[in-house]
């Protein structure tokens, strides 16, 4: 699955990030799985294969997903202060947020907040939520297709 996060994406910019920009970008999306109230298996999932991405152990994941406070995640992610990084975490909290087939409102309120504390217009963020919905669209097509239950 990590390799679908990484769908024209840039590992370098992820790959660059220190450690407190890493930490910040599992904390945005460790608040983002759990901000509808339910964390789906598919989300765990999703967290745990980004998290040996970043190198952050499963003991700090834990860590991180235990003690979160939203203001707390705001002040992290303006750490990440390249463009493409900022863009890169947009782009794996909507495939996050799609994980579960639910799209909540709190989700998508969250996604905002979190661009625009990375300076993300919502312009650019509903760009990449397109593209990801298309995407999703486009792998179901291929389900039918190739015939593939």
């Amino acid at each position: 699955m990590i390799k679908d996060t990484l769908l024209g994406g840039s590992m370098e910019c992820l790959s660059a990030l220190n450690e407190d920009q890493q930490v910040a970008y599992m904390k945005a999306l460790s608040y983002l799985a759990k901000v509808d109230g339910h964390v789906d298996e598919s989300e765990k999932e999703f967290l745990s294969e980004m998290a040996v991405f970043h190198g952050v152990s499963t003991d700090r994941l834990s860590e991180i997903s235990a003690n979160e406070d939203i203001e707390k995640v705001f002040n992290a992610v303006k750490k990440i202060d390249d463009r493409r990084a900022a863009l890169e975490l947009i782009k794996d909290m909507c495939l996050l947020a799609h994980q579960d087939d639910v799209l909540s409102d709190e989700e998508v309120l969250y996604i905002g907040q979190i661009g625009e504390a990375m300076n993300v217009s919502l312009d650019k963020i509903e760009q990449i939520s397109r593209w990801i919905i298309d995407r999703i669209i486009w792998l179901e097509e291929s389900k039918i297709i190739f015939e593939e239950n």
